[in-house]
């Protein structure tokens, strides 16, 4: 079986600048994973090589058992779906909610062609499982920033997406709206019929048990990667990060502090 994703020596540069330094990655079926790194690491330089919106300057890679040179990447396109807060600015402000969802199975911004019954079946379908069903003919201007991340996440289902990449998802959420948010992703990560998951975070707390696999990301190389357990440590994030932290796991996620000498109580 191809794995879904395999990334062979790829490096990137910008001029004399090299962003991605000979990376490589392979997430195969089954596997969700999560990918950390601070920011100005290169998560999105990578996530956008992985979607083909740039070419590596260097190196193989290959999506969904396509490999790149060799395929239509506006096709592959449709089979993968990518969930970013940037996307929230981009549609329109007085739409029900519903036509959000359902606009996902078109890629357009705005519903332009009139839903059959098993497009609003469907809507319903996703949006019950992700626990904003309650939204539906409400308008999009209307809901909260969670919601509207439930919804931008059941507009990439509608097109049956095989990988979905989840981008920095909890960006101004308060507490509440992350934590249902990050349920509504682990419910979804456990389907038998979810996409293989990609996470992209700077906060070790949002990488809920689902995603077995971290990839450490840090100055355009990997640092490390392998299973997440195993990854998130005191001593390996400390030495990741280039600062003392310290790393407590709770209900199977990691929970980051910094080491600072002064503090008082």
């Amino acid at each position: 079986m191809n794995p879904v994703i395999e990334i062979e020596n790829v490096s990137f540069r910008r001029g004399t600048l090299e962003l991605l330094h000979q990376i490589n990655w392979t997430i195969r079926k089954g596997e969700h994973w999560a990918l950390l790194g601070l920011n100005g690491s290169g998560k999105t330089t990578l996530l956008n090589i992985i979607t083909g919106y740039q070419w590596p300057t260097s190196g193989k890679i290959s999506v969904l058992g396509h490999p790149f040179g060799e395929t239509d990447l506006r096709e592959l396109r449709q089979s993968i779906g990518w969930v970013s807060s940037s996307l929230q600015e981009k549609l329109y402000a007085g739409d029900a909610a519903q036509s959000v969802v359902i606009s996902g199975k078109f890629a357009t911004i705005g519903l332009y062609d009139k839903p059959t019954d098993e497009d609003f079946s469907m809507a319903r379908h996703h949006m019950e499982s992700l626990n904003c069903l309650h939204l539906w003919d409400r308008e999009y201007r209307t809901c909260s920033q969670g919601e509207k991340q439930k919804l931008l996440i059941a507009r990439a289902l509608m097109s049956r997406p095989a990988l979905l990449i989840l981008d920095e998802p909890c960006n101004g959420l308060d507490l509440f709206s992350r934590e249902k948010l990050l349920q509504s992703i682990q419910d979804l990560a456990r389907r038998e019929d979810s996409p293989t998951l990609i996470y992209v975070t700077h906060h070790t707390e949002e990488i809920v048990p689902m995603f077995s696999h971290t990839l450490l990301l840090r100055s355009g190389a990997i640092f490390e990667s392998g299973q997440t357990k195993e990854l998130l440590s005191t001593d390996k994030l400390s030495s990741f990060f280039g600062h003392p932290v310290f790393v407590n796991w709770n209900r199977g996620r990691a929970w980051t502090q910094l080491e600072e000498e002064g503090w008082e109580a």
